[in-house]
């Protein structure tokens, strides 16, 4: 997370400056209800209007000019069951604004040959003698420079196993960063142009793309989406699900594979059948390199090949062959000097990160009344299930050959597929269910059938998603109601939605703006409400990560918080009110707002003061529900006559532990740098101020 620092949002003169502060700040905090605090409303029922709006902000990312006109006209109910069947809605807007991000439409394989990780390609060309003139004398000037550090662990290639069951499930984040630091390569200095400049001239001539562009497409393609897309229940859905099952990017190969798994994974089953999309999952090689299972071996899995006499290979096990021979594990050497000897490779085995992770945090809960037996058992029903070139097989550098092994990796590089001779298959008891001797890959299936079906993920289920949608705390009752319909439906995501929809206490006035919006909900509802123009580009990316919510930036399998509690606090909501400034003031680059626009002419406009702009803001923006003493303050701030300051974005951009790519690719260009520069201006303009303050207010804030 990126902290902020106290002259990020200044006031002048500076004596104004903890006024400011302790005005905004104080309201903020003392409007957000704490958790297990319901909020008071002054009415005792939604009007129609308010009602409208809170399904617009549940359903979707808020309301943008004219909606609350548009599903009056359709009628709640009926724009409800439309969102609900998100096949039957055409969005056109949307498609056509993803349709620039080829990375969206590409195979894992052709990802890994077109954006290779620029370590792994190099090693492969030098291992090959293939390294050019021009990059081999960079590289070798690079290893004189007195800067550069070698890197303390050992490099692991494609195919090396890390310790089964070593890694707690508290050290999920230590282990997620280490092995992506592992993936990354050899550091490399900042101060190194020639190499760098040699690297970007080698990817120039080969037409590749550096890689980081797949997760810069990736999340511009989930911006764009949530803005335009009239889909805009699907859109939530993908949202919960992608936080409920989530894949960290900054995770060696994850980078590459959580294209397939947002569009081949989460977004084809976000409103379908539960046991389809846990399946999916289970199978989605992102979720197997993040958890690690894709190393998951039983310790009496036979080599390849076998030695049954008369055994016979197919094409892909004798390229597997060739891949492992080409690919084994380095000699380990450890770090305490007294005991540098090499060091034996470690023993394969069963990991059961993903076990532990599948029950805990996917269907059961911490509470859901498995064993440390369970896991276990579980772990050896996936063992098999793995990736095929898991880190890609360096497929550019064999892309530049012909023959089968190249069009092996072209078809299958990062692909699931299930290995019968790394499967424990012997007989598994799993929540007291017998699973079978001989079954092979049914063993997963049979798993997660079990688990789709338990009773306990039912509640789990429900309580995440009454969580979600209704409150922080929700009752008991309404989570044993949505929990029945989840069991009733064969766990039918849609139905389970229906029944929280058309719930009481979804309807309630005490569900009424008592969500506090994470930062990519607050931002996707800012543009909405606005009608703001975005192409989804990085300065946007920054922003989110800035107000502590990176898309794909959460290392550990829990996902990002949905209650209040992790989002209030002083810099974070101070990191909110500069987010909506830059907005109303048109200083995120790419993104584009006309506050004017949204209050009638020219001519109009002049002959209103800033009372009635506020007022007409007011209604736009929050539908005129707004206390009195937010407005007191909104005022106050209104009337000051001194400039707010909007501070400068940090002229290096966001990244999820991307140590290589920035290093070899550079970081922002000259022309970036200015832009971001640019930023660091005073707001005069009455009008910015005004639909900048109302966006950090708690009512903004709140859905």
């Amino acid at each position: 997370m990126i902290h902020i620092r106290n002259d990020q949002f200044r006031l002048y003169p500076v004596s104004r400056l903890v006024v400011a502060l302790v005005a905004m700040a104080s309201i903020l905090l003392g409007a957000f209800p704490s958790a297990g605090q319901k909020q008071l409303q002054s009415t005792a029922r939604l009007n129609e209007n308010q009602r409208i709006l809170h399904v617009l902000n549940r359903l979707g990312f808020g309301a943008r000019p004219g909606d609350i006109e548009r599903v009056k006209a359709i009628g709640l109910e009926d724009y409800i069951n439309q969102q609900l069947n998100p096949e039957k809605i055409k969005d056109a807007i949307a498609d056509a604004r993803i349709k620039d991000l080829p990375t969206l439409s590409m195979t894992t394989a052709e990802l890994y040959e077109k954006y290779p990780q620029p370590g792994q390609l190099l090693r492969q060309l030098q291992r090959r003698g293939e390294l050019p003139s021009d990059l081999a004398e960079a590289q070798k000037n690079k290893a004189k420079d007195p800067g550069t550090t070698q890197s303390a662990k050992p490099q692991v290639p494609d195919g090396a196993m890390t310790p089964p069951n070593t890694v707690a499930k508290n050290e999920n984040a230590a282990r997620s960063e280490g092995n992506a630091k592992v993936d990354a390569g050899p550091p490399t200095p900042k101060d190194n142009e020639e190499y760098r400049r040699a690297i970007r001239d080698y990817y120039l001539q080969n037409g590749l793309q550096p890689p980081q562009k797949i997760t810069g497409e990736l999340q511009a393609s989930r911006i764009l989406r949530a803005v335009y897309s009239e889909r805009q229940l699907q859109e939530v859905m993908v949202d919960f699900w992608t936080n409920h099952f989530n894949v960290f990017a900054g995770k060696g190969a994850d980078r590459w594979l959580l294209v397939s798994y947002d569009r081949d994974t989460i977004r084809p089953n976000a409103m379908g059948k539960f046991s389809d999309l846990l399946q999916a999952t289970a199978q989605s090689p992102a979720m197997l390199f993040y958890l690690d299972n894709f190393q998951s071996v039983s310790s009496n899995a036979q080599p390849a090949g076998g030695n049954r006499p008369g055994a016979q290979r197919g094409p892909l096990a004798q390229l597997l062959m060739g891949y492992r021979a080409n690919n084994r594990p380095q000699i380990r050497m450890s770090n305490n000097p007294e005991q540098q000897r090499p060091q034996q490779q470690a023993r394969r085995g069963i990991n059961e990160n993903y076990a532990r992770e599948l029950m805990e945090l996917h269907t059961l809960g911490v509470d859901g009344g498995y064993t440390q037996k369970d896991v276990q058992e579980v772990a050896r029903c996936f063992t098999g299930w793995t990736i095929f070139a898991p880190r890609g097989g360096a497929a550019a550098p064999q892309a530049m050959l012909n023959g089968p092994r190249a069009d092996m990796l072209r078809e299958n590089a990062g692909k699931f597929f299930f290995n019968a001779r790394a499967h424990d298959d012997g007989e598994k008891v799993v929540l007291g269910h017998k699973i079978p001797a001989g079954g092979g890959f049914k063993d997963g299936l049979m798993v997660l059938d079990i688990l789709a079906h338990n009773p306990a993920t039912a509640k789990f289920i429900a309580t995440k998603l009454v969580r979600h949608f209704v409150s922080d705390s929700p009752s008991s009752a309404l989570v044993d109601r949505v929990a029945s319909a989840f069991t009733k439906s064969d766990g039918d995501i849609r139905e389970t939605l229906r029944a929280i929809f058309f719930s009481p206490e979804f309807n309630s006035p005490e569900a009424y703006r008592a969500k506090v919006k994470r930062p990519f909900e607050l931002a996707i509802s800012a543009l909405r409400t606005l009608g703001a123009e975005t192409t989804g580009g990085p300065q946007l990316h920054q922003w989110i990560a800035r107000m502590g919510e990176p898309l794909y930036g959460f290392q550990t399998p829990n996902g990002y918080s949905d209650m209040a509690e992790s989002w209030v606090n002083t810099g974070g909501l101070l990191e909110r009110l500069n987010f909506g400034l830059a907005l109303a003031g048109n200083r995120i680059p790419g993104t584009r707002v006309n506050p004017k626009g949204l209050l009638g002419t020219a001519g109009e406009v002049e002959s209103l003061n800033k009372a009635q702009i506020m007022d007409r803001f007011l209604n736009l923006i929050v539908a005129g529900d707004i206390t009195p003493k937010t407005k007191e303050t909104l005022l106050r701030q209104l009337n000051e006559q001194a400039a707010l300051a909007l501070p400068a974005m940090s002229p290096e951009p966001a990244r999820v532990n991307d140590n290589t790519m920035g290093e070899m690719m550079g970081g922002p260009s000259p022309q970036q740098r200015q832009q971001l520069a640019r930023a660091n201006v005073n707001i005069n303009d009455p009008i910015t101020k005004i639909v900048g303050l109302i966006l950090g207010s708690p009512e903004f804030q709140r859905q």
